[in-house]
């Protein structure tokens, strides 16, 4: 039995009403700015409860904007996480600014009490990171935050869905930014992604940041980015709005199905299930455990057609482009962040499995471990 790990052919089997609103956008040829990307970011700010919603041409370029946004530039440090991939970190480091890594929590997220620690006359900013879709601490974080009087950008990029009590990742700091990368749970075309803000003024900035920096067509008021999600982008996320819980509630299912199996005791032993908190709704854009014997389980699951995968086996404070710094990035002690690493695998989840596949992957973990 063939377990895939992307589901993009299954999910848009049936293209012909994207395809028809793209016909419909070619009597206009509004690219860019179109009413599409208008009715998008009001469809994600009525989805998130954030007051704003500017969609843009990734999930890193919003990050970056944000962090401008908010005061960060040359020199500045932000506090964020190694376990993540590499877009957290490349958003810090192409404006100019130094991430500073903490290490991680079971969960795979951002270790609030190490905070403090790491706050110097540097930090600018702090960054978590809803890793895999799992929410990060966000009300310890935000109490250091305004302890410190620090701005926090929410990494959001894997967490469309993802709340903590309610309320949606990306709305508890001063801005969240979201991917819609194709493998992600709300996805489009190619690559885009949106900011989300209850503040007018970075509103304000992000919309000129995001188009080169124009005030009008004539006149420019800062320096900023071709960062915008294009119109056609938007048409496919129009499209996709309505699933996005549906969606979701299938990845919990599953990811559910998952984490009975391997609490049980004959497979406990062996996979070790990050803890799920109660008041967060992890939305399991990846579904991580730790496996003893890693590299063998893999390979052991791709032999049977399981398309099993590691995010990421490097951390990036040991990535080659992070060793070149001089002087080096700051740290915490990072052996969690280390040791998961190592151990870390991830087992499809998308909403597309049948329940005979998900039971199939289980048998296969089982067998691997019993022979």
């Amino acid at each position: 039995m063939k377990v895939p790990y992307s589901y993009l052919k299954e999910q848009f089997q049936d293209p012909e009403p994207i395809l028809q609103a793209f016909r419909d956008q070619l009597t206009r040829c509004e690219f860019t700015f179109g009413p599409e990307l208008e009715e998008f970011e009001a469809n994600m700010a009525r989805y998130t409860g954030a007051k704003y919603v500017l969609g843009t041409s990734s999930g890193t370029i919003a990050l970056s904007m944000l962090l401008k946004a908010v005061g960060v530039g040359e020199g500045d440090e932000v506090i964020t996480v190694s376990q993540t991939f590499v877009a957290t970190i490349g958003s810090i480091v192409t404006i100019g600014a130094r991430p500073y890594f903490l290490d991680v929590l079971d969960d795979f997220t951002m270790d609030p009490e190490l905070i403090e620690q790491a706050i110097t006359e540097k930090t600018k900013a702090i960054m978590p990171v809803h890793y895999s879709g799992s929410p990060a601490h966000m009300e310890e974080i935000l109490a250091i935050a305004e302890k410190h009087n620090l701005p926090v950008i929410e990494d959001s990029c894997c967490a469309i869905s993802a709340k903590i009590n309610g309320k949606h990742a990306g709305t508890f700091g001063d801005g969240g930014a979201f991917s819609v990368h194709p493998l992600k749970n709300l996805n489009v075309w190619g690559d885009g992604g949106f900011i989300v803000t209850d503040s007018e003024d970075i509103y304000q900035k992000i919309g000129l940041l995001r188009d080169h920096g124009l005030k009008n067509r004539d006149e420019v008021e800062i320096f900023g980015y071709n960062g915008r999600l294009d119109t056609i982008q938007a048409i496919v996320g129009n499209y996709l709005y309505p699933e996005i819980d549906e969606i979701t509630d299938k990845r919990i299912a599953h990811a559910e199905k998952y984490d009975r199996a391997f609490l049980a005791p004959e497979l406990s032993r062996y996979i070790k299930v990050p803890p799920r908190r109660p008041e967060a709704r992890h939305v399991y854009h990846m579904y991580m455990v730790l496996a003893e014997d890693r590299d063998e389980l893999l390979s052991y699951l791709i032999d049977r057609d399981i398309e099993a995968k590691i995010h990421y086996p490097i951390p990036m404070h040991l990535q080659q482009a992070t060793l070149d710094q001089e002087p080096p990035f700051g740290r915490s002690g990072l052996s969690r962040t280390e040791a998961q690493c190592r151990s870390l695998i991830t087992l499809p989840v998308h909403q597309h499995l049948t329940n005979e596949q998900i039971d199939y992957v289980i048998s296969i973990v089982q067998t691997f471990y019993s022979s």
